[in-house]
């Protein structure tokens, strides 16, 4: 991400309304649902990386996490704490770049979760915001990424690299690509590529559930400092 695409980004917050942004969803994915429901995330200090009008956030809350919810837009931030205020809701949102102040950030957390952040996230960015994931986490601590796999058709194109109508830039992972970025910091518990709908059509994802290595392997990886 680059300040052009902040302020494309922040500006499509400004100008449209939450019921046309493609990803704005306020119902919560299954797949987090499922993940909740079933005790593989217990409620804990979480996270959320990219969280937009801070839906899956304030869900999180509602289930009993201490959620703090991050994003580099500040139209999001706004909007997502005015969304906490008319629910009732307690979350922390605050604005900054999810690749160049994670380390910045002073608190540690059990839970990080990117739902729709990721294929933002250009491959030559990954290494460091995955690096920045990994320290801010607490030991055994779980990370959730869901993002668009290659295997979609979105946008009417099977390049790596798509335009949407809204102007943003996305980059569509292979799970190979994927494997490759997260095993130096995370172990993979599950890695799926489903079809999951959307606001306005289905989409075919890569999903990966981890958990934080104790120390980051040598191999290829860089901390960033």
């Amino acid at each position: 991400m680059n300040e052009q695409e902040r302020f494309r980004i922040d500006r499509i917050y400004r100008e449209k309304s939450l019921e046309d942004i493609p990803w704005n969803c306020e119902t919560p994915p299954q797949l987090l649902v499922e993940l909740v429901d079933t005790g593989k995330i217990k409620p804990c200090k979480a996270i959320d990386l990219g969280c937009g009008a801070g839906n899956h956030a304030l869900y999180l809350a509602s289930r009993g996490f201490d959620v703090t919810g991050v994003d580099f837009a500040p139209a999001a931030i706004r909007i997502a704490t005015q969304n906490a205020e008319s629910r009732g809701l307690t979350c922390s949102f605050l604005v900054a770049d999810v690749v160049e102040e994670l380390a910045g950030l002073k608190q540690s957390w059990d839970l990080a979760y990117d739902w729709g952040l990721l294929h933002h996230i250009f491959p030559d960015k990954r290494p460091k915001y995955i690096a920045g994931v990994h320290r801010i986490l607490n030991p055994q601590a779980k990370y959730l990424s869901v993002s668009f796999s290659e295997k979609d058709t979105a946008f009417g194109s099977r390049a790596k690299f798509r335009k949407t109508a809204l102007g943003t830039t996305l980059y569509f992972s292979s799970k190979e690509e994927l494997v490759q970025l997260f095993q130096p910091y995370f172990v993979i518990l599950d890695f799926q590529t489903p079809k999951i709908s959307g606001k306005f059509d289905s989409h075919i994802f890569n999903y990966a559930f981890m958990q934080r290595k104790a120390n980051p392997e040598s191999k290829n990886c860089r901390r960033n400092d």
